[in-house]
């Protein structure tokens, strides 16, 4: 709640907040700050977490986990105080160490259920790609402060000579962000957390690494290109982010990968965003931004409460598995509902949230082209692709909620199914509730977003650009009430007036459940068209005869990035390690010829260098 309070002052128009500690920690005085871009994120921070909490007291509790549940709120509140750390740390140092605290508090919540391989070969993943970024992150901090002289974190564009350093930012953040490629932790941690922890990672955590992204945006140099790169990673993102999705059968797995795409939408507007600010162009460059900050805050929304119904589920049925429910609407239609309305939401289907931010990126998108910069080149592109992302997210939340919700129950447990207890139900509410109400009255949130905008861009006053959301507001509530008076008089109509009865079954005697659409049937045409990344796995035992007594067809989706470039380039390096471990045998007068043979190679080496011996 005071992280909720201080945030909502600093966005209403209070000044900056700022307090430095008489003491030191690590050699360094604390500075905490609270301004407008980390306040944004702070916000959503307390939302998320308050929402997690109560979801959790009904879904991982002493009853059914007895051995972690304790652990794992002691855990969980780490996680938070270190996110909050982060978000308001002034200095590089502490910076980092609020960081670090914050991936390994994340690894033990991913791996609570440590008893299952797969859960602890998950968090191993996500430990190792998060202290790869840390290095990165470290080498940032650490030439940031030699360089300036201070630990002390603030803006540095006129240091021209620190351009390339956001590189390194690039790269140390776009881990923990999960832009693909980097994104090879996310698929396993979120499928294998406990779905409360998921939901906190893909509503929170990933949105660490783009509040480092946004904030040294603003504060260091840019490379040149450096906003082209973030767009085009943006756009791969969002893309091949939904195209892994259709390819999923798993439905915590599915909705990791749809993290990746929208994290691809949110950095399309801050590629832009970076690109009209190296162009002296923020009136439409501010559109794009205030969409990609939008869209931090909805994603964080819609897909935590994704996550959460995908627990309920877990917690009714337990499997993850979509090709073994189905049918679940009637027995928890609560749930059904709620994740429902997040598919909606993440569709970017009106009149709710997701459309609205994505909405203001398109905004941005055609104003650089109604400005006639050099941008429209980029820009025409990134809004097909933007489009497309958005057709391919459709047909897979369609695929989810068929296989999921409707049609008749695949296996015994299915059938059994129920629905989630009233803490775990009001935590989805919540974050429903924060979905619709961006959705419906959305020019409430333009002050704010206009004011991260400005800070971002480092204007001395907000631009003077027309409410954007005043007019979609409206056309979302003219939406929205006729849909639900139409909703309410055909449920109220076919409640009363039909008769149940067995499904129309195309001629067969005697349907069972195997003759519905499967996960993978449902979107087998559509992943056709990128087994080219997908490099989708089919394993097949097709009839014999007229009247086979057995015939199957299976297809899995690997992790293609880890497991077609990391691990072989990783294995590579075991080898060469081996190899190379055989010179190290302890004998000096081997260590004797190696530093010779260095030096004559160093001598013979001059020559072709230009230059001369000392």
């Amino acid at each position: 709640m005071c992280a909720l309070l201080a945030a909502g002052l600093v966005l209403s128009g209070q000044p900056v907040w700022e307090w430095r500690s008489a003491w030191a920690v690590g050699g360094e005085r604390l500075l905490v700050r609270l301004d407008e871009i980390s306040a944004f994120f702070l916000l959503l921070l307390g939302v998320v977490g308050f929402a997690g909490a109560i979801y959790s007291r009904g879904y991982w509790n002493e009853g059914r986990h007895p051995r972690s549940a304790r652990s794992g709120r002691l855990w969980w509140n780490a996680m938070l105080m270190s996110m909050g750390l982060v978000l308001t740390a002034g200095n590089g140092l502490h910076f980092l160490l609020a960081w670090e605290c914050f991936a390994v508090s994340a690894y033990f919540l991913v791996t609570l259920d440590r008893a299952n391989p797969e859960v602890r070969a998950a968090g191993w993943i996500y430990l190792a790609a998060s202290h790869a970024g840390t290095l990165a992150l470290f080498a940032l901090f650490s030439t940031l402060a030699a360089r300036t002289g201070t630990w002390e974190l603030g803006p540095v564009r006129h240091l021209a000579g620190l351009a390339h350093l956001y590189w390194l930012a690039l790269l140390g953040f776009g881990i923990k962000a999960g832009v693909f490629p980097l994104h090879i932790w996310l698929p396993s941690a979120h499928a294998n957390a406990p779905s409360h922890v998921s939901a906190l990672m893909s509503g929170m955590a990933i949105k660490m690494g783009v509040f480092g992204l946004v904030r040294f945006g603003s504060w260091l140099p840019m490379p040149m290109g450096a906003g082209w790169a973030v767009a085009g990673l943006g756009c791969a993102s969002a893309v091949l982010g939904v195209a892994f999705a259709l390819g999923q059968h798993d439905l915590k797995r599915l909705l990791a990968y749809h993290s990746v795409e929208n994290i691809g939408i949110i950095l399309m507007g801050l590629g832009f965003a970076m690109i009209a600010a190296s162009q002296g162009r923020p009136e439409w460059g501010v559109l794009a931004l205030a969409g990609g900050l939008l869209h931090v805050w909805n994603h964080g929304l819609f897909k935590a409460l994704l996550f959460l119904g995908a627990g309920s589920v877990l917690h009714a049925v337990g499997t993850r598995e979509m090709s073994r429910l189905g049918g679940l609407w009637k027995a928890m239609p609560w749930t059904a509902g709620f994740f429902t309305l997040g598919a909606m939401a993440i569709c970017g289907l009106p009149p709710l949230n997701g459309f609205v931010s994505e909405w203001l990126v398109f905004s941005g998108l055609f104003d650089a082209s109604r400005y006639q910069t050099g941008a429209i080149l980029g820009a025409v592109p990134a809004a097909i692709l933007l489009g497309a992302t958005g057709a391919l997210a459709l047909a897979c939340f369609i695929k989810v909620c068929g296989v999921v919700f409707l049609g008749a129950p695949r296996t015994e447990a299915a059938g059994k199914a129920h629905e989630c207890g009233p803490g775990m139900r009001g935590a989805m509410a919540v974050l429903a509730g924060g979905c619709l109400v961006i959705g419906l009255a959305p020019a409430l949130l333009w002050p704010t977003l206009m004011r991260v905008a400005t800070a971002w861009f480092g204007l001395a006053a907000p631009l003077d650009i027309p409410n954007r959301l005043t007019p979609l507001g409206a056309a979302h509530v003219l939406i929205a009430l006729p849909a639900l008076a139409a909703g309410a008089l055909a449920y109220r109509l076919l409640r009363q007036r039909t008769a149940r009865a067995l499904t129309w079954d195309c001629g067969y005697a005697e349907p069972t459940p195997r003759m519905q659409y499967t996960a993978g049937s449902f979107a087998g045409i559509i992943t056709g068209w990128f087994d080219w990344i997908l490099r989708p796995m089919v394993h097949a035992d097709p009839p014999a005869d007229f009247f086979p007594a057995h015939a199957s067809r299976t297809s899995h989706t690997p992790e293609t990035v880890l497991e077609r470039v990391v691990s072989p380039c990783g294995l590579a390096i075991l080898r060469l390690s081996d190899l190379v471990r055989g010179f190290q045998h302890g004998r000096t007068q081997a260590y004797i010829l190696y530093l010779c043979a260095a030096i004559l190679a160093l001598a013979l080496a001059i020559p072709f260098s230009g230059g001369t011996a000392p």
